[in-house]
């Protein structure tokens, strides 16, 4: 039950980000100029788990598997891995400085009446009659700078490792692999989150970025420290905030390429073999990421790469089973190693807006020193292929198959397979 609870928290907070190419709508009022984006979207989608007769024990892996009744299928209309979003920001120059709020809202079309999807209700009691949909806020943040200075960010935002890869993938507008284990949606799809990159998450930072440095802008920041979803008994203050950092270079409209890093150290209190808490004792470690890749375009293709290293943060989401926390291991306590990447091809056919693409994404998990768990997850990985039809600048009509599987130490295997088709309208 606690491991549907994580695949299920982590399936509802997936990644959210305005629908790029969108032309805003813009309002003036005195000083200030009011700009309205967003998109809304549907798929349908099909799901075709791993039987429970043959399933095999993969902890923290994330291909599904069908529940105990022996139905393999699943069928859901619901959002891909963006939910529908509406973004409404205000900028004004005042006194030579740009100034600048912007507030993200992220309504999902599945039933959910948690609210939040990171609260929402578990999967086996979603979509009933009588239901209603939930509201997300992700982005609540202003800015302030201009060319000279750079630029301020202070709020709630899109956390900076690993955003470049999730910002990259092409499943961003379609739904990639899925986390659900029968036909009851969570409010997203995965993409690649965990078949590929780590969940860069909606973070609290003060962070700054450089004015352009012929080409190349670094941002820094201080983040509010996120709390693991399995480590530990519940929230711990913190001492420090948690650090994120990148460096991005444009070379021309072709080349892309960034790096970026995470640091946050960890703590929560420790029990004995018996689970019983140990009162003034805690257990800390240092959570460290970094990440670098990039995309070039060429004759109708564009060919990406995201590569990550990552100690104490997990495969999928941050902190999540980054650390042996089982009090009758010699290793409890003791980090885990994750590694993984994204690599991206698409072609945009000449004289059309039809694109096709294909992606490969792993995402891989070594134990800790000392640590023997055979059942641990050691490679979630997913191929997906692609259709992608610009109908107009503002509507996308796609198509994706996607097969997913999940191995854990022993060598032992899941495996899936997801199928969609569906719209996605901008703003």
């Amino acid at each position: 039950m606690k491991q549907q609870h994580i695949r299920l928290s982590i399936a509802a907070a997936l990644a959210a980000v305005c629908a790029p190419a969108a032309q805003a709508v813009d309002v003036t009022a005195g000083d200030w100029k009011l700009s309205f984006t967003g998109n809304v979207n549907a798929d349908y989608i099909y799901s075709n788990c791993e039987s429970l007769d043959n399933a095999k024990n993969v902890v923290l892996g994330f291909t599904c598997v069908a529940p105990g009744d022996g139905q393999r299928s699943s069928s859901s209309v619901s959002n891909g891995l963006l939910p529908a979003a509406l973004s409404i920001s205000a900028a004004t120059t005042q006194a030579g400085y740009d100034i600048g709020v912007t507030f993200g809202l992220y309504p999902g079309i599945s039933t959910n009446d948690g609210g939040s999807p990171n609260l929402g209700n578990t999967s086996a009691t979603r979509n009933t009659a009588l239901g209603t949909a939930g509201l997300d806020v992700r982005q609540v943040f202003l800015t302030f700078g201009n060319k000279e200075m750079g630029t301020v960010l202070a709020g709630r935002n899109i956390g900076l490792f690993q955003a470049d890869a999730i910002l990259n993938d092409m499943t961003l507008l379609g739904v990639g692999a899925e986390a659900s284990s029968n036909a009851a949606p969570t409010n997203t799809s995965l993409g690649s989150i965990g078949f590929g990159y780590i969940y860069t998450d909606w973070l609290a930072q003060i962070n700054y970025t450089t004015p352009d440095l012929s080409g190349a802008k670094v941002t820094i920041g201080i983040f509010d420290p996120v709390e693991s979803l399995t480590d530990g008994t519940g929230p711990t203050p913190k001492s420090t905030p948690g650090f994120h950092g990148k460096v991005a270079y444009k070379a021309s409209d072709a080349l892309y390429l960034s790096a970026s890093f995470l640091y946050e150290k960890q703590e929560f209190q420790r029990a004995d073999v018996t689970g019983t808490l140990i009162t003034g004792q805690k257990v800390s470690y240092d959570g460290v990421g970094f990440d670098f890749g990039g995309k070039y375009d060429f004759a109708g293709f564009q060919v990406a790469a995201w590569l990550y290293y990552a100690k104490g943060l997990g495969t999928t989401g941050l902190f999540l089973g980054g650390a042996v926390v089982d009090p009758t291991s010699p290793a409890y306590g003791d980090t885990r190693k994750s590694y993984g990447g994204l690599a991206q091809v698409t072609y945009k056919i000449p004289e059309t807006n039809f694109k096709v693409g294909v992606n490969y994404g792993t995402s891989r998990m070594s134990r800790a020193d000392n640590e023997n768990n055979p059942f641990l997850v050691k490679d979630n990985g997913k191929v997906t292929v692609g259709f992608y039809d610009q109908l107009t600048p503002n509507l996308l009509l796609l198509a994706e198959g996607t097969p997913q599987w999940s191995t854990n130490q022993l060598g032992d295997k899941n495996k899936a397979w997801v199928a969609n088709v569906g719209a996605f309208v901008s703003f």
